[in-house]
């Protein structure tokens, strides 16, 4: 005789019949099933504190489509999201990408998500990938110290319109993330429109060298360098030699304004994920920056259409991720 699922109405009678104390084995009898069947429905398809004949009914229908969506996703599907989460993608970022090279990857983060759990659960690593929460950056020294310090600074009050659109490459945000015990520091650059991030790794945030990597890091990219966007630290009182070397404006957002510069203090968060805020940055070299970044800068943004910030700062058409095998940025 051919299995058939119990149907809402059947979960009903089993419900009824409880009530009226009948054993499973009665229950059974009376509804032309199988003995197991209903002990099997008594004990999969109960609540946290009790079975109840709508709570079964839904959990029943949740544990079929999954079964369904299971037998749509190939091992090919899940080798290819996979390899993409090893890339430090998260699960939605991995299936929009893959869709936006054209592969037909029928599966929603959530199944990915209980993919990566299920992995853990039995000792894989696929969760180390998953990105954690945001870690702020701690600011070392009082804010007088550390605002209204810097001469002849332009607010961003004065900064063209077009910066805030996001509609041109060559507007960037700088800021620095400080090592533990202020052992060392990154000095952080992003492209606004694009998300591409340039950062370098210094002994200490003195202005002078600060400025130098600023003026290092952009001058390759002197004609898509429009305007910089610095915070109050006194590390950037070099703005205007930067100015005059990058011929670019450069201005600063309001004090304790973070989210004027949102798009640097979120990447900044981003490169927590590999440098946390317990970090000796003293001993972190430039090479491990570059990785750092190589793997941010290739990682797909929703905001970008689920391009990577390497592509749409260089125009560069759309590859699949694993073919990226050489440190571009």
């Amino acid at each position: 005789m051919r299995y058939t699922h119990l149907t809402r109405d059947e979960r009903y009678q089993i419900h009824e019949l409880r009530v009226e104390k009948n054993t499973a084995s009665e229950i059974a009898k009376k509804l032309g099933r199988n003995k197991s069947t209903i002990s099997r429905e008594l004990k999969r398809n109960a609540g946290k504190y009790r079975w109840k004949p709508t709570q079964a009914h839904g959990l029943a229908q949740e544990r079929q489509k999954n079964c369904r969506n299971a037998r749509r996703i190939t091992d090919a599907h899940w080798a290819a999201v996979t390899a993409y989460i090893r890339l430090d993608l998260s699960p939605e970022q991995a299936i929009h990408r893959l869709k936006l090279e054209n592969k037909s990857v029928a599966i929603s983060h959530e199944t990915v998500y209980r993919h990566i759990y299920a992995n853990q659960r039995g000792s894989g690593d696929l969760v180390k990938h998953l990105r954690g929460q945001k870690i702020y950056r701690k600011r070392y020294g009082s804010g007088q110290q550390r605002r209204g310090m810097i001469k002849n600074r332009v607010s961003i009050d004065e900064r063209p319109n077009i910066v805030d659109q996001k509609t041109r490459l060559g507007d960037w945000e700088g800021d620095t993330v400080i090592g533990k015990g202020q052992q060392g520091v990154l000095v952080t650059l992003v492209e606004r429109r694009s998300r591409y991030t340039l950062a370098q790794r210094l002994d200490s945030k003195h202005a002078d060298g600060v400025s130098s990597a600023i003026n290092r890091l952009l001058t390759p990219h002197k004609d898509k360098c429009h305007t910089i966007t610095f915070d109050n630290g006194r590390e950037f009182a070099g703005h205007e030699a930067i100015a005059a070397h990058l011929q670019a404006a450069v201005y600063f957002a309001h004090p304790y304004h973070s989210w004027e510069r949102g798009v640097n203090e979120n990447t900044n968060g981003l490169i927590r994920q590999y440098h946390p805020k317990n970090t000796n940055l003293k001993q972190v070299s430039q090479e491990q920056v570059q990785l750092t970044l190589h793997k941010l800068n290739h990682r797909p943004r929703k905001c970008l259409g689920y391009q990577t910030p390497h592509e749409v700062f260089f125009g560069l058409q759309i590859l699949p991720l694993n073919s990226i095998v050489s440190c571009t940025s």
